[in-house]
């Protein structure tokens, strides 16, 4: 087999990396908790607003409080007689579930509306984030709008923040008939979405509330805004050292595959220019990853100087005290991060790391709404880390109108192990969350879901990556090549064909551009040589 079709299998199959996302802490919740629905302000919820739902046993509301809230008012969909799908949250969990439901084949009068509700207006592919700060992929590329991606099909799209849900089909309650509604979902712009069945795919945001000084100071990457504000930040600092002798420091906390690929794309970035120094607080990189994506990752930021700094972990980030120096330029041009490292194990010093930028890709917190104890009796089994609880269809556990997907999802494989939160569970949970309300809404058996590890891959820089496939084992492909297979499996799984059409034949055009300067290059010192 050639290489070329090497990676044309690789990427037919759709290999989605670990997502860096680092170990999650979270108060303790108990599996089943009775509670009454209350958001607290968080990116899914109002500023200064708290919303309380209390339900009655056949899930009816009894009383609604707000603060600061528009009236509300209830969505009507145009067919009073099709089931009414509701997806809250449109990463690779939610749009992708949207997109498999608009492809099923369905019955007469079964076809369901589906709405599908996200807080930004663009899908964001964010295995491919790293390419923004190196300058090979334009925003449009990974993050279309989801009114684009939707054009061509029946599904309605808002730009919405959920406020909460309040589902009615918990069991041991008066379950609802295939045409009852399942339960209202409270927007924050005041509409009431009633709906059949219920997807969960809030996702899950950066965690920076565990160390102090790191939502103050540290710069998370897991958003299409986070990696605006890295950019920005990145080309204020270059302006700023533009002509000067000193160095930009960079700080990246976490060597998970978030972390790894981003200090290997902003030191490919910075090159002499900056030093970028990784924390991780376990003694090795990418400590659950393939052998040899660690080894090719380990040799890439070595030859690019990154120097790691393992067994440690960020007791506290504070901004430098400028007080005493009374120059303003020499003040301008001081440190302006100071990181207190922590060591690991005993008998390590502690360190004292100064930065001009921290990045944290460590520790993550579920997008579901918050919990609070009470005496009405309405449960939605939650694990610690703040994920609904599915059974093996992927439906919450007590709630069979409901699904959840993604970082949304707690779902455990046969042997009890809760699977990570990465693009490629979402991805095939979608698949079967889609065919599973198709299954549901035609009373049909459900399928119960099973994880296929398809391998591992990152990138390191504009001409760098690594694949490890599971199903060859010992085999990583690197350097050149496994940046290639890379970019073509995410190619391949890019939302819908007309934007992959659009996306393939921009990714040629550049090639050609690059492929064209570089035998210029090559030309023009072949003559000054001769």
């Amino acid at each position: 087999m050639t290489v070329a079709a090497a990676a044309s299998a690789f990427s037919a199959l759709g290999f989605f990396n670990s997502g860096g996302v680092g170990r999650i802490q979270s108060k303790k919740l108990s599996p089943r908790i009775s509670a009454r629905f209350s958001i607290k302000p968080s990116n899914f919820s109002g500023k200064n607003a708290r919303v309380q739902f209390r339900t009655s046993a056949s899930g009816g509301i009894q009383s609604y409080d707000s603060e600061n809230e528009a009236e509300p008012r209830t969505y009507a969909w145009p067919d009073k007689k099709r089931p009414r799908i509701c997806i809250l949250g449109g990463g690779f969990g939610g749009l992708y579930t949207a997109l498999r439901l608009e492809s099923l084949v369905w019955p007469d009068g079964k076809k369901p509306q589906v709405v599908l509700v996200d807080q930004c207006e663009h899908f964001v592919f964010k295995p491919m984030l790293y390419e923004l700060l190196s300058g090979e992929v334009d925003p449009w590329e990974i993050a279309p709008r989801f009114t684009d991606l939707l054009a061509n099909t029946g599904v309605q799209f808002f730009k919405d923040r959920v406020k909460c849900f309040c589902p009615s089909d918990a069991l041991g309650m008066n379950p609802p008939t295939v045409s009852g509604a399942g339960g209202t979902v409270h927007l924050e712009s005041g509409l009431l979405i009633e709906y059949d069945w219920l997807v969960l795919a809030l996702g899950a945001q950066a965690k920076l509330e565990s160390v102090p000084g790191a939502a103050e100071y540290a710069l998370p990457f897991s958003t299409l805004e986070d990696a605006r504000m890295v950019d920005e930040k990145l080309r204020a600092l270059e302006r700023q050292n533009f002509g000067k002798d000193s160095q930009i420091r960079v700080a990246v906390v976490g060597c998970g595959y978030s972390g790894v690929e981003l200090a290997a794309t902003v030191s490919e970035r910075l090159q002499d220019k900056g030093i970028v120094e990784a924390i991780n607080v376990q003694n090795t990189v990418l400590s659950n990853a393939p052998v040899g994506n660690r080894e090719a990752a380990v040799k890439v930021l070595s030859s690019r100087k990154v120097k790691l700094l393992l067994g440690y972990f960020v007791r506290c980030i504070r901004e430098v005290d400028k007080s005493g120096i009374h120059d303003k330029e020499t003040a301008k041009s001081h440190r302006n991060l100071i990181l207190e490292l922590q060591p690991a194990e005993r008998g390590v010093q502690s360190q004292m790391l100064e930065a001009d930028l921290v990045l944290w890709t460590v520790g993550t917190k579920s997008l579901l709404p918050l919990l609070e104890p009470s005496d009405k009796p309405h449960e939605i089994p939650l694990n610690a880390r703040g994920q609904a609880e599915t059974d093996e269809t992927l439906r919450v556990k007590g709630y069979p109108r409901i699904f959840a997907v993604g970082d949304s999802s707690a779902f455990r494989d046969s042997s009890g192990k809760l699977l990570p939160a990465s693009a490629q569970v979402a991805f095939q949970q979608a698949d079967f969350a889609g065919w599973n309300l198709w299954a549901a809404i035609n009373d049909r058996p459900l399928l119960p879901f099973r994880f296929q590890n398809l391998g591992e891959m990152m990138t390191l820089g504009r001409y760098d990556g690594a694949i490890s496939p599971s199903f060859i084992e010992g085999l990583t492909l690197e350097g050149p090549i496994g940046h290639t297979a890379r970019k073509l499996a995410y190619l391949i799984r890019l939302p819908t064909d007309e934007h992959r059409v659009k996306v393939g034949f921009s990714w040629l055009a550049k090639t050609a551009v690059e492929s064209v300067a570089f035998l210029q290059d090559n030309l023009t010192k072949v003559v000054s040589g001769s």
